[in-house]
């Protein structure tokens, strides 16, 4: 909600690569996030498995412990929770919308 209300507000300015890098931030946060809910390796083989990577990886991924920012870094992590990923659990692309109310505005 305040993601919208700020990018609503400041839509006629040109910010693309500020939100870019807000976007990437966010997303890398919510990894993070996510790591830390899956305490045990147990648990966190068992998100990487249901999330579709190979059972290899995700073995050898859940034993990373608490470099919580490094994994969320990682290309595994990326490519597991995705964009689309988060897209699909509600969260709003601060990039995506702002390029939608910068172009209604602008025009």
């Amino acid at each position: 909600m305040s993601i919208r209300g700020w990018i609503n507000y400041f839509s006629l300015g040109n910010m693309k690569s500020i939100v870019t890098s807000i976007d990437e931030r966010l997303r890398t946060r919510l990894r993070v996030i996510i790591w830390k809910q899956w305490k045990k390796k147990s648990r966190r083989l068992w998100g990487l498995l249901k999330l579709g990577v190979p059972k290899w990886i995700a073995d050898k991924v859940s034993g990373w412990g608490d470099h919580y920012q490094l994994v969320a870094q990682k290309s595994v992590i990326k490519r597991a929770i995705s964009k689309p990923v988060l897209k699909k659990r509600g969260l709003v692309s601060c990039l995506d919308y702002y390029l939608e109310r910068h172009v209604l505005k602008v025009s």
